[in-house]
């Protein structure tokens, strides 16, 4: 039997990779926007404060089980900035682009081994919004920041995003090869192992 679970995000770029990622186990992802819910507040200060809202949020607004991501990316040179606000960087009116260029502003002339730096993501996923045992499940993906954007595949902070062991960009990796072994990837396998 196909569960039905809402996502609790208005991205595009993470609705289309939870699709592809969860429609082999048994479950089918909707979009929040599907059912008019609107965006939580994001008022946590952690990963997990904001997930839990978001979860939460689309849970009571939908009645059915709600999956929520919180994620973004932490540079070690900027003490773990962006972080939370990673989407929102450079102000409410935030894109990819200025949010991108203010990084490579506030890293202007850091040399390369310090701008260390990992993306990380926490999932929950609520069966009501009641749920006093949430499931949650946290990856992270090591990497450093590059000193210009390189490729134009992923979202977010993937063109500035080196991944070492491909010794290229996130934005440059392929959509199969990202799903693999991405912050995303690595929580969402801990999650389908705890849901099965």
């Amino acid at each position: 039997m196909i569960q039905q679970v809402v996502l609790a995000s208005s991205n595009p770029g993470k609705l289309k990779e939870f699709q592809q990622l969860l429609a082999g186990v048994g479950f089918e992802v909707l979009p929040q926007s599907h059912f008019q819910v609107t965006d939580a507040e994001e008022t946590g200060l952690s990963f997990v404060e904001n997930a839990i809202l978001k979860a939460r949020n689309a849970c009571l607004a939908t009645g059915l089980p709600a999956l929520a991501d919180d994620s973004g990316i932490e540079v070690d040179y900027l003490n773990g900035q962006p972080g939370i606000y990673s989407a929102r960087y450079s102000g409410t009116q935030a894109t990819n682009e200025s949010n991108n260029a203010k990084l490579l502003e506030a890293l202007k002339g850091v040399p390369s081994e310090n701008r260390g730096a990992r993306y990380q993501c926490v999932l929950v996923f609520m069966r009501h919004s009641e749920d006093p045992t949430p499931l949650i499940c946290q990856g992270s993906w090591e990497g450093s920041i590059l000193e210009a954007p390189a490729g134009d595949g992923g979202f977010g902070y993937d063109p500035l995003f080196f991944v070492p062991e491909h010794n290229c960009a996130a934005a440059e990796l392929s959509k199969d090869e990202k799903g693999r072994i991405s912050h995303r990837a690595k929580a969402l396998k801990a999650l389908l192992a705890q849901l099965q």
